[in-house]
């Protein structure tokens, strides 16, 4: 070997070493950045006419389990599903209280029972009559509260929808131009592995949103679609459309029309509204504005129906007419068994009993369309309001036979069920993507090996600028003979 061949050797070898240790600082300095794949260099020998020519500098490869990857972002998915879930039946239990507590509803109905009880046992006294018709006047308004709230969480989650679909349609067209750019970096000749970490975040971020696979294409590029086939970027990202409604009522639904699904080029892609964009956080929300809040709101509706038509039963009020409002209205109304959506929001003490109206108490006694004050030790009426409180009976949405206070705490108690069903579906997700967390660290960065690397790399360079040393020592002999 020449000594030219010797010097060309060596520099090539200090460049490969240089270069190797720009990586491994690489990937020492982001050990712990997320979406970054650990970088290696390939390295070749170097022949020229069958000859040796030091090392060839070849490209740098980005170091990811895709498998682990994919699984974890469908983990990732199912837990941020899950997750807005929970949060969501949390609310619900604030909203309706859970059973036995202070501030549920079925609480409530139980002290207006108390109350009835009361006011039978001494029906000439006022103030009985009075805290009475206060309790029947704080169930309702209870009930118009917790109607009210279920509402306001339906605009939450319908906003919740929009700000979702605004992110992942900016999310599709980043993919896009990142794609573009790593395109146009392996045509270069540039390292796109930077551009490949940006873009791994950023489907990250779009995997929390819908469930997410990736397709390899050429060039590097990459097409997403769902796992249940709904393709949301190949080549050109797709544009999906969503119309948010500030204000929400009980009677507003998909399949009414008066709430949005998803659009894709102005046509919605499912009559669900979510269609097979299902199965992340953007799913679980429409779950939560479609089914879980609008069972809620059907739950305070029945328990609204059942004490509004106990209370003007004419066998339980002689008074009073068939199809007359009693002791609770609908907003001043009889209850009407085809007009029940959103009855909870509707229901109210009738101003005929309520003082705060001009109304007078002693009615709870004598009666609601009462001529004349009726005798004022008669507690029959207050009996028989009482027995129909407790009586268990069905009502025209459910058949199951319960007394009102009983009706409200399985109510309660099915929410709450939900709300633990789904705590358990979190704890489940969770350590899953958990699990594939660690895999996919494991799979990353390992300081210990890069700094082992670092070493080596420090004795190549050494060994080549040895060489490098001893040409010039040779030459510098060669000039002195």
């Amino acid at each position: 070997m020449s000594i030219s061949s010797s010097l060309s050797n060596a520099l090539s070898g200090m460049t490969a070493a240089s270069r190797m240790a720009e990586v491994v600082s690489s990937n020492v300095s982001n050990s712990l950045t997320d979406g970054y794949g650990r970088r290696s260099l390939n390295l070749s020998s170097a022949v020229i006419g069958g000859v040796g020519a030091g090392v060839e500098i070849g490209s740098v490869t980005r170091h990811v389990d895709s498998g682990i990857l994919a699984d974890r972002r469908l983990a990732g998915a199912s837990l941020g599903g899950y997750d807005t879930l929970v949060s969501t039946m949390n609310r619900i239990q604030d909203v309706i209280g859970e059973t036995g507590g202070t501030d549920s509803i079925s609480s409530r109905i139980v002290a207006l029972e108390s109350a009835l009880i009361d006011a039978a046992s001494d029906p000439s006294s006022s103030i009985n009559l009075s805290a009475l018709a206060e309790k029947l006047n704080d169930v309702a308004t209870r009930l118009n509260t917790a109607s009210h709230d279920i509402q306001t969480e339906r605009e939450r989650a319908d906003s919740s929808i929009s700000d979702q679909v605004d992110r992942l349609n900016t999310a599709l067209l980043q993919v896009q131009q990142l794609n573009k750019d790593i395109t146009n970096a392996n045509n270069s000749g540039y390292d796109p592995s930077g551009l490949l970490d940006q873009r791994q975040l950023v489907i990250d971020e779009i995997s929390e949103i819908v469930p997410v696979r990736e397709i390899n294409r050429t060039g590097g590029q990459i097409a997403l679609m769902t796992p249940s086939g709904e393709t949301l970027l190949d080549g050109e990202a797709k544009v999906f459309g969503f119309v948010e409604n500030p204000v929400i009522v009980s009677d507003m639904t998909i399949q009414s029309g008066g709430l949005s699904g998803i659009t894709l080029d102005g046509q919605p892609i499912a009559t669900d509204g979510i269609g097979k964009l299902a199965g992340g956080t953007l799913g679980a929300t429409f779950q939560v504005r479609d089914s879980e809040l609008v069972t809620a709101q059907e739950g305070l509706d029945a328990i609204a129906a059942d004490l509004i038509s106990r209370f003007q039963d004419p066998n339980v009020d002689p008074t009073l007419a068939v199809g007359q409002a009693g002791i609770l209205t609908d907003a001043g109304a009889a209850f009407n068994v085809t007009n029940i959506t959103g009855l909870s929001s509707r229901i109210s003490l009738n101003a005929l009993i309520d003082p705060t109206v001009g109304g007078a108490t002693t009615r709870l006694r004598d009666g609601l369309n009462a001529t004349s004050p009726g005798p004022s030790g008669d507690a029959s009426l207050l009996q028989a309001i009482s027995g129909a409180l407790a009586e268990p009976r069905s009502t025209s949405t459910d058949s199951t036979q319960q007394s009102v206070a009983g009706r409200a705490s399985n109510f309660e108690s099915e929410m709450g069920r939900k709300r633990v069903e789904f705590d358990s579906e979190v704890s489940f997700a969770n350590a899953r993507w958990s699990s594939l967390r660690e895999a996919e660290t494991a799979d990353g960065v390992n300081t210990d090996y890069e700094m082992q690397m670092l070493l080596r790399v420090e004795q190549a360079y050494a060994a080549n600028a040895r060489v490098i040393q001893t040409v010039e020592t040779l030459m510098q002999r060669l000039l002195e003979i």
